[in-house]
């Protein structure tokens, strides 16, 4: 099936754990602690996919899964912007102070913000037009904070939860594994795309968050 076909089903998929939550009404008996665990946990697991984009298409032999990359890194972006605002709106009800006494006291949450800071320029420049600007090395280079958001994210994980760690140790070990294999891969990598090549319309798939 030709990718722009898949993708509409793709974006759809995407939207599903929002879209079945809501229809369930399942939120549990504490709702603004459960949108806000499972907002951080679909931003995580949508990172690691996105990273996990490179390599599948590289040992699965199928080059077109590099088209779905930008949605799915935006779509980590999308979750991390649900999981902050429920933690501004929900729970800090747009109390700046309460908040900034938060990050400065609660070192969870001040790796969730620099988690979440270091998303902000990858979905800015997650298009074609961004690629042109910056040149294709640059754009590329700042597109490999993509591995220090993720971090970030399990280290936030990680610190808040303090005695269950499983969840937050499988998306370290996921992380790990494919930065693992970027580093692996990087002696034989080509050479560097040159600004007007990489923003060309065949690299659609490539205009966003890079792995």
């Amino acid at each position: 099936m030709p990718v722009r076909r898949l993708k509409p089903l793709v974006f759809l998929l995407c939207l599903a754990p929002l879209a079945w939550r809501g229809y369930r009404h399942d939120l549990s008996a504490n709702p603004i602690e459960f949108i806000t665990h499972a907002t951080g946990d679909w931003t995580l697991r949508f990172l690691v996919i996105t990273l996990a984009v490179t390599p599948l298409r590289r040992l699965l032999g199928l080059p077109d899964l590099i088209r779905f990359r930008r949605m799915l890194g935006l779509f980590a972006f999308f979750y991390g912007v649900l999981h902050l605002t429920t933690w501004l709106w929900l729970d800090k009800f747009f109390d700046l102070h309460d908040m900034a006494a938060d990050i400065v006291k609660r070192r969870f949450i001040t790796a969730g913000m620099l988690g979440f800071a270091l998303m902000l320029p990858l979905a800015v420049t997650s298009t074609a037009g961004w690629i042109r600007r910056l040149g294709g090395k640059r754009w590329q280079a700042l597109h490999r904070l993509i591995y220090a958001s993720a971090a970030a994210g399990v280290v936030h994980y990680y610190w808040l939860v303090k005695s269950d760690i499983r969840k937050p140790v499988m998306y370290g070990s996921m992380v790990a594994v494919l930065l693992l294999f970027r580093l692996a891969r990087r002696p034989a990598a080509r050479k560097p795309v040159p600004a007007a090549a990489a923003a060309r319309p065949q690299t659609d798939g490539a205009s966003g968050y890079s792995a």
